[in-house]
């Protein structure tokens, strides 16, 4: 009994630190992007979207037009916190918190996906203000 036990007990563990590691990993891609947004690197900003985002918008030039101009708050802004994260499978969905250039509170929801290589991109970023219903 105390055999199961542990082995539950083991499983548990491997799971949620697999779990740490996916989350740090998909949080230190979506700061990298941030950070890129800041230096208005859009080469290095683009490096971070996954295929279908790159499929879209097929010119680091052309994403980092529609992120100043539809993703403002993720484009300039006073604070940028990582909130709540949840994962499933290859998939991590990831809630930032952000104060813009105007003081005002936003909510974006990252998606990333988990590449053949192992690496995180992102697939979509939904922006809300905060307290605002879907």
């Amino acid at each position: 009994m105390r055999i199961a036990a542990l082995l539950i007990a083991l499983i548990v563990a491997c799971h949620h630190s697999a779990f740490a590691g996916d989350v740090a990993a998909a949080q230190s891609v979506i700061r990298a992007q941030e950070q890129a947004f800041v230096r208005n690197d859009a080469a290095a900003a683009y490096s971070y979207a996954a295929p279908a985002i790159k499929e879209t918008f097929p010119a680091p030039d052309i994403f980092m037009s529609m992120v100043r101009n539809g993703y403002a708050p993720v484009y300039r802004h006073k604070s940028f916190e990582f909130g709540e994260s949840k994962t499933d499978g290859g998939w991590i969905a990831q809630r930032v918190h952000i104060i813009d250039a105007n003081g005002e509170a936003w909510e974006a929801l990252y998606t990333l996906e988990q590449q053949g290589d192992g690496s995180y991109k992102i697939t979509g970023c939904s922006l809300l203000k905060a307290g605002q219903s879907v």
